[in-house]
Order: C-alpha cells, then sequence, then structure tokens
C-alpha cells in the first residue's frame, strides 16, 4: 500500500465492518498511532489483546503479554517514556491491581490509555456479564490527590472515535486517560465505519526543544510540561516521588508538593472545556429528565422518546466524559427539570456527583440494577411516569 494508512486499513480489514466493541477499540488505538500495547487475558476485555497481538506486529508496532495487570501497567509506562503511544486494556478485577502504577503514571505524568471492560463484581463476579461498577474506582482507585480523565461510549462506532480521543487528550494532557464500555457493549456486534484521515485528529505530545537547560518537570501556560524520550540526549530522572521541576526527590518540601499536586490536578480542571463531552436531547422544554451513561443510555433514549409521545415533556442527558464530572452541565439541568433519573448498572455511584451539582434544587431518583441485565425501556418508561411532573 501507497501509505501507513493505507496498509493500517487493510490491517484493519477494509473501511466498513461488523464487529465487536472490544475490537473497535482496538482499531481505535490503531488509527490514534498506538504502537505498544502491553496486557493480560481477562473476560470480557480479551478480544481487545487479540486483535492487537494480530494487527501491530503488521504495522511495525509490539504486542507483549505480561504475567499480571500490574506488570501491564509497568510496561506501559516504560514504552511511553520512549516517546511510544500506548495501551492496556482490562476488566475490574486487573484493574484493581493497576491502581498502584496508575497513580505512578499520574505522577509521573505519563501518557497512556487504559481500556476498562466492566463486567459484575465484587471480586471475580460475573466473568461474562456487564456491568457499570467501576465508575467510582475509576475516580478514587489510586490514592492521594489527584484528577483523572475518564470517557464513556455507549455504541461501538463511538467506542472507536473515543478511544481516538482518549489518545489524543492523554498526549496533550500528558496524563493517563480511561475508556471504560462493559462486557454487553464490547461484545455487541454493529456496524463500524473506519474513518478517513481528514475525519478525525491526531495529537502528538509536546517535545522539548533542547537538551540545554532542560527541566522536564517544569510547565509553560498550559501547565504541560515539554516531553523528551529516552535516549533522545536529554537528563531526565523521572520518580513518583514528590519531586522539582528537574525532576529530583524533595519528599520533605510541603511548598513543593503543593506546588506538584496542584499543578497536576490543575492542567485537568483548567482544560475542562476541551475535555468534557456530553449529549443533550430533547432539553428545550423537559419537565423530567434521565441523565445516563455507557449502555444504558441507548434504552434511556428510547424511554424518553416513548416518555415524548404519551406527553411527558422529558429529556435525556448523555454523559460521555465522565470525569472530570461536568458539574456545570447536570447544574443547569437540574435548574431546568422538577425530576432526574439516574439509571445506573450498579447500586448508585455517580448518582452522587448528581445530586451534588443538583444542589437540592429538583428531586434525583436512582434505577439501580445489576445482575448483568440492562435496563429496558419498559422499566425506564415506568420510572419516567412515576416522577413528579407539575406545572412551576
Amino acid at each position: 500500500m501507497s501509505t501507513h494508512r493505507d496498509r493500517i486499513r487493510q490491517a484493519l480489514g477494509g473501511k466498513v465492518q461488523f464487529v465487536q466493541g472490544d475490537d473497535a477499540c482496538a482499531y481505535g488505538a490503531i488509527l490514534a498511532g498506538c504502537t505498544f500495547f502491553g496486557g493480560y487475558p481477562i473476560t470480557p476485555a480479551t478480544e481487545v489483546a487479540e486483535r492487537m497481538a494480530e494487527i501491530l506486529p503488521l504495522l511495525g508496532g509490539c504486542y507483549i503479554q505480561m504475567e499480571d495487570e500490574i506488570a501491564s501497567m509497568g510496561a506501559i509506562i516504560g514504552a511511553s517514556w520512549t516517546g511510544a503511544k500506548v495501551m492496556t486494556a482490562t476488566s475490574g478485577p486487573g484493574f484493581s491491581l493497576m491502581q498502584e502504577n496508575l497513580g505512578y503514571a499520574i505522577m509521573t505524568e505519563t501518557p497512556c490509555v487504559i481500556v476498562n471492560v466492566q463486567r459484575s463484581g465484587p471480586s471475580t463476579g460475573q466473568p461474562t456479564l456487564g456491568a457499570y461498577g467501576d465508575m467510582m474506582q475509576a475516580r478514587w482507585g489510586t490514592h492521594g490527590d489527584h484528577e483523572i480523565i475518564m470517557l464513556c461510549p455507549s455504541a461501538v462506532q463511538e467506542a472507536l472515535e473515543l478511544t481516538i480521543t482518549a489518545f489524543n487528550l492523554a498526549e496533550r494532557y500528558r496524563t493517563p486517560v480511561l475508556l471504560f464500555i462493559d462486557g454487553e457493549l464490547g461484545h455487541m456486534r454493529e456496524r463500524l465505519v473506519i474513518p478517513e484521515d481528514d475525519e478525525f485528529e491526531l495529537v502528538e505530545r509536546t517535545r522539548a526543544e533542547s537538551p540545554a537547560g532542560y527541566q522536564p518537570f517544569a510547565a509553560s501556560e498550559s501547565l504541560v510540561p515539554p516531553f523528551a524520550p529516552f535516549g533522545a540526549g536529554y537528563r531526565t530522572y523521572v520518580t513518583g516521588l514528590t519531586h522539582n521541576e528537574q525532576g529530583l526527590p524533595r519528599t520533605s518540601s510541603a511548598l513543593i508538593h503543593d506546588q506538584l499536586v496542584r499543578r497536576l490536578a490543575a492542567k485537568i480542571t483548567t482544560h475542562s472545556d476541551d475535555i468534557v463531552r456530553y449529549e443533550e436531547l430533547y432539553a428545550d422544554d423537559c419537565e423530567v429528565a434521565i441523565v445516563a451513561y455507557g449502555i444504558t443510555a441507548r434504552t434511556s433514549r428510547d424511554a424518553v422518546e416513548a416518555a415524548l409521545r404519551r406527553g411527558i415533556k422529558a429529556g435525556l442527558l448523555r454523559l460521555i466524559t465522565i470525569w472530570p464530572f461536568p458539574e456545570e452541565v447536570v447544574d443547569r439541568w437540574a435548574a431546568r427539570v422538577q425530576a432526574i433519573l439516574v439509571p445506573e448498572m450498579n447500586l448508585g455511584q455517580i448518582v452522587h456527583p448528581i445530586r451534588e451539582a443538583a444542589a437540592g434544587r429538583c428531586q434525583i431518583s436512582l434505577l439501580a440494577k445489576i445482575g448483568g441485565d440492562l435496563h429496558t425501556t419498559a422499566e425506564l418508561l415506568e420510572a419516567l411516569e412515576e416522577l413528579p411532573c407539575q406545572p412551576r
């Protein structure tokens, strides 16, 4: 083939396919420029690794199966510091094992993408069934003060597109980015269109300009320091300890720790306009609403449209970026409606920041469902009909 992109499309098998969500994540990674995958097989995420193992060697990339998920995170962190775009994929138990190295990646400002194809837990739980039980672990699983970026698609096509977005955000802000789907979406087959080159953006991390006077963790106004890969002639000391702009440990300084951790948080929170994504449907005159994410948002849309046909003024807010949490968006919806229904495939996780953002201005009702079954349109419609909906 004449170009690298042509080789990619040939390796992916053509422009239009009928594939699983797991495959879509792998294809998105390849299109984003991923050249290294380190992982360990686990249901229902194994197909991501299988597809990367199949395709990466054809394109000159590297796939490596590690001994566990702890080592998988270590491998992608090391590969990222050579300048590679990197990814791993896992499910709940493996994601739990990744938490220490996830914190290390945050502290060392290491770009990487972690796909979590969630399954029912705790522990080994229901390995083949979907859930969204890791939503709070994504935010708070690693210790210490930190911010995290997490995206949550609701369709196979969107899984590909948001994987590309995840790589772009990881490179732009030098941070780990999480992409969360579930076992149902991961194993669901839908039509997938491989986008053309001009249909998506590719972001590369900002490189350091010269080894002279280089300080690896000195940031500009963007709060993101330029990057110098190992082996490029720069002296770079990388540690998970509290460090100064030279990268040297300074664990006894409250001032240096404060400045470092506040910058790591601010480089994400101050760029929330670039990071936060959401979808609003039937929002203009709604009186009740569903706030949903992931695969649950699909039946939520059907339920809202059924409610509209019955004369209920319902709307849908679909959260795509979960972390950082789109508090201002939820705040705006809470001021507009009388009640919000939050369907979750867990016993209630994202409902808590929704309640905080609503600040008591409207009723928040949780519709929790666990055990591997999806919310049905009928269940959601019945719950919508029970919400208060009186003229103000």
